[in-house]
C-alpha cells in the first residue's frame, strides 16, 4: 500500500496530490482543498506507539498534538500542521506548557500510554516500554544496558567499557533525585519541536512513562530554537505548580543524554559512542 491508498482507506476523500515531506513522510491533498501527513511506520508497533503517544501527550491540551485521523500496521495518518516562526512568545509558552504536561503524570516508570504496545520505537530504533518500579531499574534495563550491550556486540566498546556503564546503572538511585513518573514526550529533539503559527506542537513522540528531566536533556542534545528561553521558561513554570527543579538539573543533562546517545551509536556508529562515554565518564566524576 502506497500514500495515495492509505490515505484513500484510512481517512476517506479524493487525494489530489502526493508529496515526500521527508524520509517515510509524505503530504497528501485533497480534494476537498484539506491536507493530510501520511507517514509509514519504521517497524511493527511503530504506528500503535506513535498513534497512542499523540492522544496521550495531547489528552487535556496543555500542549498541542497533530490529529490522528487512522492508523494501521502500516501507516499512521494525521493532521497536517503548516510550519510557523521559533517566537520568545511561543517558545516561552512551549517551556510553561511542557513543565503543566510533564505533571500530568503516568501510571509507572517505563509504562507506555494507554493502548500502546510495550515495544514500540525512536526514529529507527526499537524501544522497549515497560512498567517498572522506579526509575532506575526502568532507565538501566530498558534505556542503557540494552544498547551498550548491542554496542559491544558491534565492536563499538570493548567489556571494560561496558563494565564502566555497568558501575553507573549501580549508582542510578544516587545520581537523580527520586520523583514521580512524568508524562514525557520521550524524543524532544528540535526535530520534534514542531513550530507553528499558533506556537508549539509535539510530533513524533516515543511517549512514555519517564523522568520529566530526559525531555530537557533531549532539548539540549542537538539544540534547539529559542532554548534558554524554553528552559527558562519551563523552570518558572514548574516552580509555579509547586514542583520545582531539584537542585543540580543542568548537572544531570549527561546522565539523560546517555539513553539518546547509546541508540544513536547502536545505530550510526561510532562517534556517538565516544559521546556516550564521555557523558558516562562525567556522570560518574
Amino acid at each position: 500500500m502506497n500514500a495515495r491508498e492509505a490515505v484513500e482507506r484510512l481517512y476517506g476523500g479524493e487525494v489530489t496530490g502526493v508529496r515526500r515531506a521527508g524520509g517515510a513522510i509524505f503530504l497528501v491533498s485533497l480534494a476537498s482543498g484539506e491536507a493530510v501527513i501520511a507517514k509509514e511506520g519504521v517497524g511493527p508497533g511503530a504506528t500503535a506507539a506513535e498513534a497512542a503517544g499523540l492522544r496521550w501527550l495531547g489528552e487535556h491540551g496543555d500542549l498541542p498534538t497533530p490529529r490522528v485521523h487512522g492508523h494501521d500496521d502500516q501507516w499512521l495518518v494525521m493532521q497536517y500542521v503548516p510550519p510557523g516562526p521559533p517566537t520568545p512568545e511561543a517558545a516561552e509558552a512551549f517551556g510553561r506548557n511542557l513543565a503543566a504536561l510533564h505533571q500530568r503524570g503516568a501510571e509507572a516508570f517505563g509504562c507506555p500510554p494507554p493502548g500502546g504496545p510495550a515495544d514500540a520505537w525512536m526514529g529507527v530504533a526499537p524501544m522497549r516500554n515497560e512498567a517498572s518500579p522506579d526509575w532506575p531499574t526502568f532507565y538501566a534495563r530498558h534505556r542503557v544496558l540494552p544498547y551498550v550491550r548491542d554496542c559491544v556486540d558491534q565492536g563499538l566498546f570493548t567489556q571494560d567499557e561496558a563494565e564502566l556503564f555497568e558501575k553507573l546503572c549501580d549508582r542510578l538511585g544516587d545520581l537523580a533525585p527520586a520523583e514521580p513518573p512524568a508524562r514525557i514526550h520521550g524524543d524532544l529533539w528540535s526535530g520534534n519541536v514542531h513550530w507553528a503559527a499558533d506556537g508549539v506542537w509535539l510530533i513524533d513522540p516515543a511517549a512514555h512513562g519517564g523522568h520529566r528531566e530526559g525531555d530537557l536533556a533531549m532539548l539540549q542534545l542537538f539544540g534547539t530554537s529559542q532554548l534558554q528561553t524554553i528552559l527558562g521558561a519551563y523552570a518558572e513554570g514548574a516552580q509555579d505548580q509547586g514542583v520545582p527543579l531539584a537542585d543540580g538539573w543542568r548537572d544531570r543533562v549527561p546522565l539523560h543524554q546517555l539513553f539518546p546517545l547509546l541508540m544513536h551509536a547502536a545505530v550510526f556508529g561510532g562517534g556517538y559512542a565516544r559521546q556516550a562515554l564521555s557523558a558516562a565518564r562525567a556522570c560518574l566524576r
